[in-house]
């Protein structure tokens, strides 16, 4: 397994790298890839979603600093922003996973085992895709796959602000209270150790061999 740690970007750059690594995944160029990155902030709608999710005019969201996309992922409105670990697994979800529902659960079983690693008590919730604690929830997963490969993935509010989710229904879903890590603790928390324990949950839980790369290695 790749892992490809971009630091911050921009979520259309990163957007566009998906779909260049999804194609080499796809044509076997490249082994499984988990792209890790931050983003400024931006509104992104699944192509299942309903635009009224979105609480405001794009216009008034792009006067905010708040970008907006439409993208080909599952699920509703979501939010992604500084202090947000975002990742974005090019998995042959077929290959040893079992299809698409088992891919999910290993996602969200991997975000669970690397809270657990923090003292934070997290779970999943049925027929919901996601990770929720008795706080609210702290992950959303929205994924594509086409081909048999994924794309798109998961958003793990770390040290993020929360005010941001009062500008859409979080996920779709009516009075839902978003949480982070931050919150929960009651400090900021080092998204480098976040980031790592994520690393080792995915190998864990994929049993995948982690290798760190550059983007030039495999662009």
């Amino acid at each position: 397994m790749y892992v490809l740690d971009l630091g911050s970007k921009d979520y259309k750059e990163v957007w566009e790298l998906q779909k260049n690594l999804h194609e080499k995944r796809v044509n076997k160029e490249l082994p499984n890839t988990l792209i890790l990155v931050e983003h400024k902030p931006v509104i992104t709608m699944g192509k299942s979603g309903q635009q009224s999710n979105v609480l405001f005019p794009v216009e008034f969201l792009k006067e905010k600093g708040v970008d907006f996309y439409h993208i080909e992922r599952g699920g509703d409105a979501t939010y992604h922003g500084p202090g947000q670990l975002v990742g974005y697994p090019i998995f042959n979800v077929r290959d040893g996973l079992a299809g698409i529902k088992p891919f999910i659960a290993g996602i969200e079983t991997a975000i669970i085992s690397t809270l657990q690693r923090f003292g934070i008590e997290a779970y999943i919730k049925e027929e919901m895709i996601g990770v929720w604690t008795e706080s609210g929830k702290i992950c959303s997963i929205g994924v594509a796959v086409k081909k048999w490969v994924s794309f798109h993935g998961f958003a793990l509010n770390v040290n993020t602000d929360l005010s941001y989710f009062d500008l859409i229904v979080p996920c779709g879903l009516k009075n839902v209270e978003m949480t982070s890590m931050e919150k929960i603790l009651g400090r900021q928390v080092e998204m480098n150790e976040v980031t790592k324990s994520i690393v080792t949950s995915f190998a864990d839980v994929f049993e995948q061999d982690a290798k760190n790369v550059c983007l030039k290695e495999i662009i």
